[in-house]
C-alpha cells in the first residue's frame, strides 16, 4: 500500500513572513515509514533516468538527495550557498521575490557527460532548481531530470523549467 505523503506535510500558517502559508516537510522526515516512501516514490520515477549523481541543495535537499543516492547506487553532490565548500567552485545566481542569491558546487563534482538528477524538497518559483540545472550544465553534465516531493502550482514554477523532465510527488 501507498502512503498518502501529504498526510506528513504540516501547514505552518505566516512564517517566514506574513500571508505565507509555509509546507514543513519535518514531520515526514520523523516518520521513518513515511520518509522510507517518500524515497521509494523519489527513486522509482529517478531509476529509469540513470543518474550518475543526485543534486541537491542545503538543507532539506541534502537529506532526500543523499537519501535517494543512495537508494539507487548513484553519487551525491551538494549545492552550497557561497563560501561553505573548501574547494574551487563554479556559481549560479538566481533571483528571490526580494533580492538574488547563489550556489556554489566544486569545479571538479560532476565529471563531463554526467547524467544529474536535480532534487530539491519544494519547487515553488523554480529559481532554485532552474540555478542547480545551469551549474550541472556549466560543467560540461546533462540534466537528467528534475525532482520534487513537493510543487507549489500556484506560483508556476514549472514554467521556469521549461525543456527539463520534471515531475513532484505532491502537487499543491
Amino acid at each position: 500500500m501507498t502512503l498518502d505523503l501529504s498526510a506528513k506535510i504540516r501547514d505552518v500558517p505566516d512564517f517566514p513572513k506574513e500571508g505565507i502559508l509555509f509546507k514543513d516537510v519535518m514531520p515526514l522526515i520523523a516518520d521513518p515509514e513515511y520518509f522510507a516512501e517518500s524515497i521509494r516514490q523519489l527513486a522509482a520515477w529517478t531509476r529509469p533516468r540513470k543518474p550518475d549523481v543526485i543534486l541537491g541543495a542545503e538543507a532539506r535537499g541534502f537529506i532526500f538527495g543523499g537519501a535517494l543516492a543512495y537508494e539507487i547506487g548513484a553519487g551525491f553532490v551538494p549545492a552550497r550557498k557561497p563560501g561553505k565548500l573548501p574547494w574551487q567552485t563554479i556559481e549560479a545566481t538566481y533571483d528571490l521575490e526580494y533580492g538574488t542569491d547563489s550556489l556554489q558546487v566544486h569545479s571538479d563534482a560532476i565529471t563531463q557527460g554526467a547524467r544529474v538528477v536535480v532534487l530539491d524538497d519544494v519547487l515553488a518559483t523554480g529559481g532554485t532548481a532552474k540555478a542547480k540545472c545551469e551549474l550541472v550544465e556549466e560543467l560540461g553534465a546533462t540534466v537528467a531530470g528534475v525532482v520534487f516531493l513537493i510543487e507549489l502550482t500556484f506560483l508556476n514554477g514549472r514554467d521556469r523549467l521549461s525543456g527539463y523532465d520534471v515531475h513532484s510527488l505532491i502537487k499543491y
